[in-house]
């Protein structure tokens, strides 16, 4: 049994702020990347450009460049607004809506070409097939799409997440008192350091590895009745 030296509930608090920063990180990427997607295969020139260029620029900037720049670049943005205003006091923005803001927006752009691919993917006759027949597009969009996109995505998806539940680790730059940086704070109170830091590894492969098996029995039961070629 490893010696925590009575941080063991640090560590167990901080695990709950990943997950939690992890799941809400990831229902932004869903929703950027649904919107992402659906505006690259628009028929607006406007509308693909603004979405080709998100995802160039945000792929192509680190997501610890962007933390920094939003939290303390914001910071200044925001009190130099207020000093506009006759107000001086110090603002300070939310860690955690800092934290997942950004890392939602980085891993959207990920998720915008996973989405795109899965529509390209469902047969374009299913769709002509029920515009002839009349379908409302929401209907269409409900019945026949989104099944099929989910189920192409799934996998695309579960290597977002994966992705992502590792870079919320990057959150503790900024202050967000999740796994890594309660780690810190324990190594620095008992200076044990690759005590605290195994337990971490171990504490992102266990949810790895949870978050694996049940993106697998996901994949499964939407893949349930699909005849493979």
């Amino acid at each position: 049994m490893i010696n925590l030296y009575g941080y063991g509930s640090l560590l167990v608090d901080g695990l709950f702020m990943t997950i939690k920063a992890s799941i809400v990180s990831f229902a932004i990427a869903i929703l950027l990347g649904l919107v992402g997607a659906g505006a690259k295969l628009s028929n607006s020139r406007i509308a693909k450009g603004v979405a080709e260029t998100y995802t160039i620029v945000i792929r192509g900037i680190p997501e610890l460049v962007l933390l920094l720049l939003i939290y303390y670049g914001g910071t200044v943005g925001l009190q130099k607004i207020a000093a506009q205003f006759g107000r001086d006091e110090y603002i300070d923005i939310n860690a955690f809506i800092a934290g997942v803001s950004v890392i939602g927006f980085v891993y959207g752009a990920f998720a915008t070409e996973v989405f795109r691919g899965a529509i390209l993917a469902v047969p374009k006759g299913q769709i002509e097939a029920a515009k002839a027949v009349g379908m409302h597009r929401l209907l269409m969009w409900r019945r026949i799409l989104m099944p099929q996109v989910m189920r192409h995505a799934i996998p695309g998806l579960g290597n977002v997440w994966l992705v992502l539940l590792k870079a919320t680790a990057l959150m503790s730059v900024i202050g967000l008192d999740e796994l890594t940086r309660k780690g810190f704070i324990a190594m620095g109170a008992t200076k044990k350091p690759f005590t605290f830091f195994i337990v971490i590894a171990f504490a992102y492969l266990g949810m790895t590895i949870v978050s694996t098996l049940t993106l697998e029995a996901l994949e499964r039961r939407a893949n349930r009745g699909v005849r493979r070629a």
